[in-house]
């Protein structure tokens, strides 16, 4: 294309790609602002991976080449990994850990339905694997009623890696007043080398239990799911600037992208991009509709 971006950074190249589960776009600046354009599959035999597929072809680079730390300043990237894993249940395998008596807390939720009088109500499947019930009880004030069994934690630790399961989500009452149980539950698991550890008050410090621990379910299903594909473009990529659009449509580094954050990670640009061209042509309402392969998001 010959179309220039005004004020682009000179020196290197600048990637922006949107990897979705049919198809991924990639967009790369050159160092004088000319704009370069290519689409491939999301998932080919021909390649391994079809964002960094698309900057080699971009560049001129041979498949399975690194990508130049020092002709690439920044790749920022949109992607559906997390959308689809969610759609399609392809996340990781979890277990939740919730503090004695509230088994079924996240399973009831608010019973809200959709068709208050429908007598055959169908509800979504939770995302964890196993349950595991915590000997601990804070009050509402975070003072602590029933002190932690830790090695009854451990123990339960103990068994769901055995089942194989590597990802775990702990959510206590009351935790985001006082975190020293979910803290010490958390600290148990990592010692014991489980790969994802989602702790409620990190990630979603607020009261309503059902709320914070649907967050954290979501966050240890796709977070393992995240942080494969985020390091197979570090493989080759190295050092080069790379960020990842969040659900918010902002932007963070790769190493913070998490998976309560990514769930529409790739429509988000289609929202902003909707936003930019109606302030452009001076629309006050606008609807956007973004038809992909495997998910259609409308926006208002």
């Amino acid at each position: 294309m010959s179309l220039k971006i005004k004020g682009a950074p000179t020196g290197k190249w600048q990637f922006a790609i949107d990897r979705g589960g049919t198809f991924t776009d990639v967009i790369g600046i050159d160092p004088d602002g000319k704009v370069h354009t290519t689409k491939l599959l999301s998932q080919s035999p021909a390649y391994g991976d079809a964002a960094l597929e698309g900057i080699r072809r971009v560049l001129g680079l041979g498949a399975g080449d690194p990508i130049p730390q020092e002709r690439v300043a920044r790749i920022r990237m949109g992607t559906t990994v997390a959308t689809n894993a969610l759609l399609e249940r392809t996340g990781a395998s979890v277990a939740l850990f919730i503090t004695r008596g509230f088994r079924d807390l996240l399973s009831i939720g608010y019973q809200n339905r959709p068709r208050l009088f429908s007598l055959a109500i169908e509800k979504p499947g939770q995302l964890y694997r196993c349950i595991k019930e915590v000997d601990e009880r804070l009050d509402s004030e975070g003072r602590v009623i029933k002190e932690l069994d830790l090695e009854a934690v451990r123990a339960d630790l103990g068994r769901i890696k055995r089942m194989g399961i590597g990802s775990v989500a702990i959510v206590l009452m009351h935790a985001w007043k006082n975190s020293v149980h979910e803290a010490a539950v958390a600290r148990l698991a990592r010692s014991m080398g489980f790969g994802q550890v989602t702790v409620s008050h990190e990630i979603m410090p607020l009261i309503k239990i059902v709320g914070r621990g649907q967050t954290t379910v979501v966050d240890a299903y796709l977070s393992p799911i995240l942080k494969r594909y985020v390091a197979s473009i570090r493989a080759s990529t190295g050092d080069i600037l790379l960020e990842f659009m969040q659900s918010s449509g902002g932007l963070t580094v790769a190493d913070l992208f998490t998976g309560k954050d990514a769930i529409i990670s790739g429509p988000a640009g289609g929202v902003l991009a909707t936003a930019a061209v109606a302030k452009l042509n001076d629309v006050v309402e606008t609807i956007g509709f973004d038809m992909g392969g495997t998910s259609t998001d409308v926006c208002r």
